[in-house]
């Protein structure tokens, strides 16, 4: 009884740091100006730098990330704070000092946990989201998988058992995590002397590049200094080529985190011997026996190839637009911990809000389904609204929104002659 009131408590402490407003949420609108600003240069430089189907993805899985760490960080978090309380071998006072130090060790832990998520095939499943984009621009720095919060977090622990506070580690982990966010473009040249000691986003080009010379280097967050002591830190010298060596080929956000673990299954499942499939899971990506036929090595793409592109019509691209914008807006201000909103209307409106971004990119894909099904959307995000909030400005406004949309993807449809997909057109990949 004693063990179920103490999980109890940890796993509700977990849902109010899970509930609380983090620096990664507050920095929203921060991220939103810079994005701005890199788009400007786009257009100002005549393109190149971002693609809409691409970027909508990108932060499409951030956001769905965010949303799954209502639940999965609850967990984690409860399991520090237990660590902390029962385990910790020293009480370690918050001051300047000991900050500095959790900064430091907390962005070693950082090196490791990212370095063994690429080594890990497991692991590699919750972290090849943030390598798939073919394009590098700030949008691919909220592209992370959903499962990355769980597959990370066992790397830290260590801390809690030092003696680092809960809440202070976590806001130390978070700047290490918003530093990294500016380190995902191509306006940023080299920075000179700061390239021996930081993470740069030079450095941090190369970490995404599929050139074989670059594949696995740079792992650091705020330091390189860890990838130049353990011999995998590698210069920006020849142009990168970006995105994952086996490319996804998709829009959908659920696929996109899916993909890669229902591979890791068929290719589990042609492998004989439990041993053997043991070593499949935690050898590198890629690693098979030597002499097994049967379950070949997929051939890498050539390094240069035309990227993946699918796109409907132009008159969908304003529409699709303001529908991102209308959900993702929504719910980045519902995981902003808006006081009126109860946990469970969250999850609700989460759950909703998920939904609608992969019916979005479906829409993208082309897929025929997805038309249809927008209908329905619309009526039930008109209807969570109205229920989240029962105020007749709410009421109001959730009407205009839905008979809006309606004309708007009726005036689309009827302007897009593209050829529709079937449904499974977004799950052929592989």
């Amino acid at each position: 009884m004693g063990l179920f009131f103490s999980l109890t408590f940890h796993l509700s402490l977990g849902i109010i740091y899970s509930l609380n407003t983090t620096p990664v949420l507050i920095s929203i609108p921060l991220f939103a100006i810079l994005v701005l600003v890199e788009l400007g240069i786009h257009f100002y430089q005549d393109g190149g730098l971002y693609r809409l189907n691409d970027a909508i993805t990108n932060i499409s899985c951030g956001l769905i990330q965010q949303a799954a760490n209502l639940v999965l960080k609850v967990c984690a978090v409860g399991l520090y704070q237990w660590l902390y309380e029962n385990v910790a071998l020293f009480d370690i006072p918050i001051n300047a000092w000991s900050i500095a130090a959790l900064f430091i060790l907390a962005d070693f832990c950082y090196y490791w946990s990212h370095r063994k998520s690429h080594e890990v095939h497991l692991l590699w499943g919750s972290h090849v989201v943030h390598h798939q984009s073919e394009d590098f621009n700030l949008s691919v720095a909220l592209r992370q998988g959903i499962l990355q919060t769980v597959a990370n977090f066992w790397c830290y622990l260590p801390l809690a058992i030092l003696g680092f506070d809960t809440f202070t580690f976590l806001a130390v982990s978070a700047l290490i995590n918003l530093y990294q966010f500016w380190l995902h473009t191509e306006v940023v040249g080299n920075l000179g002397w700061l390239e021996y000691v930081f993470n740069t986003p030079s450095h941090h080009r190369v970490h995404h590049g599929r050139n074989p010379e670059y594949i696995d280097k740079n792992y650091g967050g705020v330091l390189i200094l860890w990838d130049r002591m353990f011999g995998t830190f590698a210069p920006e010298q020849s142009s990168v080529v970006y995105g994952s060596t086996q490319p996804i080929d998709s829009w959908n956000p659920l696929w996109v985190n899916l993909s890669p673990y229902l591979e890791l299954v068929r290719q589990l499942k042609k492998t004989s011997g439990w041993a053997n499939r043991w070593r499949i899971l935690w050898r590198p990506p890629g690693w098979k026996l030597s002499n097994d036929s049967n379950n070949p090595v997929a051939e890498k793409p050539p390094l240069i190839r035309a990227k993946y592109d699918a796109k409907p019509h132009s008159s969908l691209y304003s529409y699709l637009l303001f529908q991102f914008l209308v959900v993702g807006g929504s719910l980045a201000f519902f995981l902003l911990n808006d006081p009126e909103v109860t946990y469970w209307e969250k999850c609700l409106w989460v759950g909703a809000a998920v939904l609608s971004l992969v019916n979005i990119n479906a829409m993208f894909e082309r897929v025929n389904q997805a038309t249809t099904i927008e209908f329905f959307r619309l009526a039930g995000i008109g209807a969570i609204a109205i229920w989240c909030y029962p105020v007749p400005e709410v009421i109001a406004l959730a009407l205009g929104y839905y008979l809006l949309s309606l004309l708007s993807l009726w005036v689309a449809r009827t302007r897009d002659k593209t050829k529709m997909m079937p449904c499974n057109h977004m799950f052929h990949k592989k």
